[in-house]
């Protein structure tokens, strides 16, 4: 089936639910299906995690003709008491770094060096 993403297998640092809110932080006007395929996820499992975001108060959408634009309550205190009084915004600012120095470190791969 196209448009479904591989699979993976064992498991990971972060759960879903941060890495959809991360790629809306990202982009707060991104498409469902590209949030999918960032986060190698289902369309229907990313409705589901958005769903889940809005219901608890991380995040909150407005409809702009076909299309949402997302806002996402930087205040909002994680859920785990592991991480009692640590805020979204705290959270966010790790990870949406991380994916702007990989997308810098990956532009610059492939470039020839400059001769010293």
């Amino acid at each position: 089936m196209d448009g479904v993403p591989e699979p993976h297998s064992g498991w990971t640092f972060l759960t879903n639910h941060a890495r959809v809110l991360a790629a809306i932080a990202d982009n707060h006007s991104a498409r469902i299906r590209d949030i999918a395929a960032h986060c190698r996820l289902t369309e229907r499992a990313v409705q589901k995690i958005i769903a889940d975001l809005e219901q608890d108060g991380y995040l909150s959408h407005t409809r702009e003709g076909r299309s949402n634009t997302y806002r996402i309550d930087p205040g909002k205190v994680l859920r785990h008491p592991a991480e009692a009084g640590l805020t979204v915004a705290s959270l966010m600012s790790l990870l949406v770094q991380d994916e702007a120095d990989r997308a810098t470190t990956s532009a610059t791969r492939g470039r020839p060096h400059a001769a010293t």
